[in-house]
């Protein structure tokens, strides 16, 4: 697509904006806000989306990040979701954490500069919004603690790593990790001016079959108050996002908090309240993840579900996973944003309907109906800036004519 004037993007993001389908008339057209979620996640876990390849050097590395944000920009988008944490690291200079391994290929190891510092401040000057994103629980996509750096937090407190399903996880039944993760997040808060802090969908790990997520002493000094330890997991995860939320207005008020969870509540077959769907994972019994209370309590400033699936899909159709997640988020005062799979556009292994272009802009087009949904975050940075088959191109064409203010 063609290049969008960064400057001019600047100037027009600080106007009034009215959004409008081409070749409609002007008395007909109905009037968008001129603040909307046009997002997209920056993943740096197994150097999926940046650094393209640990070992670059520091001027290589800050040249690959700023043009990812410039395709942010090229395509109309304002925010930017940065993981800043991906497996219990930091991409900056963290007292509590090392420094990823994904930066220089050994965990520990300085890069020579501050990712997310300069991520921020290039972001900004751009006129996007930089939204940190941490993993809260993941320790490290092997089983081997011995791989971790000797300085790292789950060697000095073996008794907060559990192992499960090829990985390595802290343990979110033990205050003290929770604690732990806490601070790890909060210092980069501290440090730099994010717009939001940003949780994905990692809470208690997806299942595995034929294995059990090793909590046993937890639950046996902790779960004694509930009444099961199903109820005591939700618990648990319902602590980090509160104590969280806390921290962040305590240290940076403004600072939003958001959080991005696999679309499937509860299938209605589980629970009349859950959503016209038959997804394999629901977030309430299998991550104890119970997002519908989050967004109605307002515990959360904003929800990005992972809405990764087709209209029409007959296990999870985009169209009523959107529908419920509208609905949940009417008068509750937590903002919705839709995530979507531009990963999928044009992949090989995507159904049929997502080697079409226009497939991501009919999911736009669906949702602008609910008044709840306030913009789309796309996964991930690489797929924005490959648009393989045009299907963002196909977006910014149909929906993103005109800037729009990042949601404050």
């Amino acid at each position: 697509m063609a290049q969008v004037s960064r400057r001019a993007f600047a100037v027009a993001a600080l106007s009034t904006l009215t959004l409008v389908a081409p070749g409609v008339p002007a008395a007909a057209r109905p009037r968008r806000a001129a603040t909307e979620m046009r997002g997209m996640w920056l993943a740096t876990v197994s150097n999926r989306d940046w650094p393209s390849r640990t070992g670059l050097s520091a001027s290589a590395q800050r040249k690959e990040l700023t043009a990812l944000l410039d395709k942010a920009v090229d395509y109309r988008l304002n925010t930017v979701m940065f993981q800043v944490r991906p497996t219990a690291d930091a991409f900056w200079p963290s007292s509590h954490e090392p420094w990823s391994q994904y930066l220089t290929g050994t965990q520990g190891k300085n890069p020579g500069w501050d990712p997310l510092g300069v991520a921020v401040q290039e972001a900004h000057a751009r006129g996007l919004h930089l939204h940190a994103w941490f993993n809260p629980y993941r320790i490290a996509n092997n089983t081997d603690p011995g791989k971790l750096v000797a300085s790292h937090p789950a060697r000095k407190h073996p008794d907060w790593v559990v192992p499960y399903g090829g990985k390595l996880y802290y343990n979110p039944g033990l205050p003290a990790v929770r604690a732990f993760v806490q601070e790890a997040i909060l210092d980069a808060v501290a440090k730099y001016p994010v717009d939001a802090v940003h949780f994905d969908d990692y809470f208690y790990p997806y299942p595995v079959a034929g294995q059990t997520f090793d909590d046993d002493d937890a639950y046996d000094t902790h779960g004694g108050d509930f009444s099961s330890r199903a109820a005591w997991r939700r618990d648990n995860i319902d602590k980090l996002v509160t104590e969280t939320a806390a921290g962040i207005k305590k240290l940076r008020p403004g600072t939003r908090f958001g959080i991005s969870p696999f679309a499937v509540w509860r299938n209605a077959t589980t629970d009349s309240r859950g959503s016209d769907t038959k997804a394999g994972v629901e977030t309430y019994d299998d991550l104890y993840a119970d997002t519908r209370k989050w967004v109605q309590k307002n515990w959360i400033d904003y929800i990005v579900p992972q809405v990764y699936w087709q209209i029409g899909n007959a296990a999870a159709d985009y169209t009523k996973v959107v529908d419920w997640w509208a609905g949940v988020a009417k008068g509750s005062g937590t903002r919705l944003y839709i995530g979507e799979a531009l990963y999928r556009a044009g992949a090989a292994d995507a159904p049929s309907a997502w080697q079409n272009p226009a497939e991501l802009s009919r999911h736009l087009t669906l949702a602008h109906q609910y008044p709840q949904v306030g913009g789309h975050v796309y996964f991930a940075a690489q797929d924005v800036a490959a648009d393989p088959i045009g299907a963002l191109s196909r977006v910014v064409a149909d929906h993103y004519q005109q800037p729009a203010l990042p949601p404050s």
